[in-house]
Formats: C-alpha cells, sequence, structure tokens
C-alpha cells in the first residue's frame, strides 16, 4: 500500500464522530479516502453531519505518528512472516466479512498473509473451561485441521487458546493452521502468557486485527471483534461457556450471519455448560464429536491416526473411573460411593490424574476427563 493511500485510510479510522458505516457512505459517495478529503465542508454534509464534516476538514493531531509506525511495521515483515493491510477496497478482503452489517474499514494481518481465504471453522468458549472443556477443544480443533479446516479462534485464555494449539499440532505441512482475531493492535500480544502461541501462529497461521498498532487490550474491543471470528468461518462451535460470555456473542452472530452454531452439551451442573444448553434451547446444533460438525458442513472426514491407543490405566479395572463419573466430585464422596478408605483413594486418585484420566479443580474436587 502507498504511503498516501495508507495516510488516507488511517485518517478516516482517527476522524472523531465519524464511525464505520457514515465512513462507508462518504467511500459509497466519494469514493476512495483521497476524493474525500479533497471535498469542502459543504459537499460532505450532503452525506455526514455538520459536525462530522467539519472533523473531516481537520487533520487528526495523531496521525503522523501512526502513519509512520505503521509504514514501519508493513516494512518490518521477516522470513516467512508477512504483514499487510487490507482496506474496503482491496480485491482481496474476505468476501464473508464484506458482505455483514458493519465490515472493518482496516484489517491488519501478520503471519501467513497469502489469499485466498481458507475454509474455516470457528472454535471459541470459556476463558476458564473445565479440564473436560479443554480437551474437547483441543481434540475437536485436531481433527478439523486434519480435514483441512482453518481454526479461528481470539486466541483468549482457555477454550480459545487449547483450539489454536488442537490445530497447530494437527495441520498438515503448508496448510494455513489457524486464525486468530484479537482484539488489540498486532504489535501487541494479548494476553502476555500467549507470547510463544503467538510466535507459532505467526509462523503456521494469521492474525487479524481491525484495530491501529498500539491500540491497547480495551474491554469494548474483544465483544466488537467477535463478529470478525463467525464471519471469517462456515460456522462456529462453542464448547463451553457461562450465560454471559462473548463466546455467545460470537455464536449469535454467526447465527445472525446465517452460520451454523454447533455446541457441545456438558454437566447439568457446570456453570461453563450453561451458555451452550441456552444455545441448544435456541436451536443451535448438539455436537459430541468433531465428525458430527463435518457432516454437517459436508467436509470429508480426516483419515483415522495409525498411531496405537495407548495402554489402559491399571486404576480403571478397580471402577473408580465409573465411581468418578463426569460431573466434579469430593473426596468424601467418592469414600461413600465405593465404600475405599481415603488414604487408599487418594493413591488411586493420583494414579488417574498422572495417565491424564482425571483432572484436580478447586475447592478439592475432581474430574473425570474424557480422552476419545
Amino acid at each position: 500500500m502507498e504511503r498516501e493511500e495508507l495516510a488516507g485510510w488511517l485518517r478516516l479510522v482517527l476522524t472523531p464522530g465519524l464511525g464505520n458505516t457514515a465512513v462507508r457512505r462518504l467511500l459509497a459517495g466519494f469514493g476512495l479516502p483521497g476524493n474525500v478529503f479533497r471535498q469542502t465542508a459543504a459537499a460532505l454534509e450532503q452525506i455526514v453531519s455538520p459536525t462530522q464534516a467539519q472533523a473531516l476538514c481537520a487533520e487528526p493531531a495523531q496521525l503522523q505518528a501512526l502513519l509512520e509506525a505503521t509504514h514501519e511495521w508493513l516494512q518490518g515483515a521477516e522470513g516467512s512472516v508477512g504483514r499487510r493491510i487490507l482496506t474496503l477496497a482491496d480485491a482481496d478482503y474476505p468476501a464473508s466479512l464484506l458482505n455483514t452489517e458493519d465490515p472493518p474499514l482496516m484489517l491488519y494481518l501478520m503471519g501467513q498473509v497469502t489469499a485466498p481465504w481458507p475454509a474455516a471453522i470457528a472454535v471459541v468458549g470459556s476463558r476458564n473451561p473445565t479440564p473436560q472443556g479443554l480437551a474437547n477443544a483441543r481434540q475437536f480443533s485436531r481433527c478439523f485441521a486434519q480435514a483441512g479446516l482453518t481454526v479461528v479462534s481470539g486466541l483468549a485464555l482457555g477454550v480459545d487458546a487449547a483450539a489454536h494449539e488442537g490445530a497447530l499440532e494437527a495441520a498438515p505441512p503448508g496448510e494455513l493452521a489457524t486464525i486468530a482475531v484479537v482484539g488489540t493492535g498486532l504489535d501487541r500480544v494479548y494476553p502476555r502468557q500467549h507470547l510463544e502461541l503467538a510466535h507459532r501462529i505467526a509462523h503456521n497461521g494469521l492474525f487479524v486485527s481491525e484495530y491501529p498498532l498500539g491500540t491497547p487490550p480495551l474491554a469494548q474491543n474483544f465483544p466488537k471483534r467477535n463478529r470478525i471470528i463467525a464471519a471469517l468461518s462456515q460456522g462456529t462451535v462453542v464448547v463451553e461457556a457461562a450465560l454471559k460470555s462473548g463466546s455467545l456473542i460470537t455464536a449469535h452472530q454467526a447465527a445472525e450471519q446465517g452460520k451454523d452454531v454447533f455446541a457441545i452439551p456438558g454437566s447439568i451442573h457446570s456453570p461453563q455448560s450453561r451458555g451452550c444448553h441456552a444455545l441448544l434451547k435456541q436451536g443451535a446444533k448438539l455436537v459430541e464429536t468433531a465428525q458430527d460438525v463435518l457432516e454437517e458442513l459436508s467436509v470429508p472426514h480426516p483419515a483415522p491416526s495409525a498411531a496405537p491407543l495407548p495402554e489402559e490405566p491399571r486404576a480403571r479395572e478397580d471402577g473408580l473411573l465409573a465411581a468418578l463419573g463426569f460431573d466434579p466430585v469430593s473426596l468424601d464422596a467418592l469414600v461413600a460411593r465405593t465404600g475405599v478408605a481415603a488414604s487408599h483413594l487418594q493413591a488411586k486418585l493420583l494414579e488417574l490424574e498422572l495417565h491424564g484420566d482425571l483432572a484436580r479443580l478447586p475447592g478439592g474436587l475432581f474430574q473425570r476427563v474424557g480422552t476419545g
């Protein structure tokens, strides 16, 4: 992108009190940003309010600094990690996003930026998932990647991170494994715990943001970016979600865009399952396996793995897993269910934990974790 063209788009974004809707009207009326800024205030007032017209006539104070930083960022691509900015006027702008009610004026891309946009599935969920929720997110995403779908999520703690990880583990070489749609500028990584994960996504996936460089992690930006996650995907899988969560926003936006919404059911006692159960009541499709999703989307199933299954842990033989069930349970409850002394149970529980069949939860609770 030429520097002058970039300056025009940034100026539109930075103009106070304008907003995406007003900008789209201006672009429809006058063409590219350069033409907008050649208009008189009187001409601008034919499309926007007098206050907005006056704001357009004054260059934003921060424009030159942001222009310089953005130009330098674009020139700073290294090796296989590319950098690019798409605007509403670009032919490579994703059509599925362009056709939504509020497409971003600019999309900042970092990573594997080559067109075209891939077939993709969104996997979203709680920032505080259960151990089973984390396992589900990772396993579903692995299967999607093996089937050739790019996994889209939001780089948040919990389910989002597990979805990105699963896709990175299983995507065939050369395929775009995952897309992380973030709520900050692409010169920042949030949360900081995901710095190493972000590095791997940049080399095997793609970062997408509508926010200018330097944008900090503002709370209002994260729900807004969810419309992009929904738009870039053929459907949205909600792994776990509370009744009030960003994942439900993504699911509702996917439904409004005419996309499929899938929800994984969980325990009736788990707060993280209530959002999924609410979606199911509203018409989302119940799925128990990644294959359920692939069938709905008419995507061929991946070939089964030839890797041998792990040996069954000895603790399975004494029925403790059956006594655990799949809901969180306390040690006292297990003693009552099994009639086994607490000291002996603790040893068996540790064995299950080491085999990955059980997770310890806050409050002294234990939960069985399915591996299928």
